[in-house]
């Protein structure tokens, strides 16, 4: 028989697709919780049938009722709940946060079972630089708030991670490519399974691609970061010390534009000396 497991709050990572990817730590949990939280039961069934498991579920996910939140919250006070979404790593992208930060003000104990990640699995495919990242998760579906959307992250000096539908990738990418220019990119689906593919380009080439496909499965899209800024113009120069120069006399115009812009304080200086004289 197996032992009993502490109680508390387990968050399991699960497959994205190769069933395979289930880690052996991850199946001892599932085999041994008390009970799981699951997002579709009738996904979760097939998994715990894979590792022998008959462990009772509970359908769950954020916009449960609240009642369902406060079975397991007490359960977990006293026996094993195991947290999984239907595919990958819980609360990146699917419900489960609210139960984690819940369980964590009662003083529950919260062990994490990590695994399969699509946004880590598509970023190590694309090729694209990984020592900074942003996960964005799904763009907001209308025009307007999705190209918002985009032009916040679009000075971000990071390689951007998103998810999206085969129905709505075309749009997508042909939004990404208007706010974000051509930059480096990739479109990863079927993550783990027999046709896994990452298909690299600049952002208008993918767009032109996938225009009129709609391919089948999840997705992620990975885009590099931007290039490095254009050098300050002189223009540019001239603006910056006409606003500082509003404010500070011409030395410290000149130094504070000069950090700015990493241009030379002294030529700053100089012309900031020649804009006060009216030259």
């Amino acid at each position: 028989m197996l032992d009993t497991l502490e109680p508390g709050l387990y968050i399991v990572a699960t497959p994205i697709g190769n069933l395979s990817d289930l880690s052996p730590r991850a199946a001892d949990i599932l085999c041994r919780a008390a009970v799981i939280a699951v997002e579709d039961s009738r996904v979760t069934a097939k998994l715990l049938r894979r590792v022998g498991s008959n462990r009772p579920m509970i359908p769950y996910h954020d916009h449960s009722a609240d009642h369902v939140r406060r079975e397991l919250l007490a359960r977990a006070g006293r026996e094993a709940v195991a947290l999984v979404s239907d595919a990958g790593t819980p609360l990146i992208s699917d419900p489960g946060y609210k139960l984690v930060r819940e369980a964590r003000a009662a003083g529950h104990n919260i062990v994490t079972i990590p695994g399969p990640c699509a946004a880590i699995a598509a970023l190590t495919l694309a090729g694209l630089p990984t020592d900074r990242f942003l996960f964005v998760g799904f763009l907001p579906p209308k025009a307007k708030a999705r190209t918002d959307a985009i032009a916040e992250i679009a000075p971000v000096r990071a390689s951007l991670i998103l998810y999206e539908s085969g129905q709505r990738l075309g749009a997508t990418l042909a939004a990404l490519a208007e706010g974000l220019g051509a930059r480096d990119a990739g479109v990863a689906r079927e993550l783990t399974k027999r046709f896994e593919e990452c298909i690299t380009d600049t952002l208008p080439a993918l767009a032109a691609h996938y225009a009129d496909k709609t391919p089948k499965g999840e997705i992620a899209i990975i885009v590099g970061p931007p290039g490095d800024a254009p050098p300050p113009s002189a223009d540019d120069a001239d603006s910056a010390l006409a606003e500082a120069l509003t404010r500070l006399p011409p030395a410290k115009a000149a130094g504070e534009v000069a950090k700015a812009l990493g241009l030379d304080r002294r030529t700053l200086y100089a012309r900031a000396m020649a804009m006060k004289d009216g030259r």
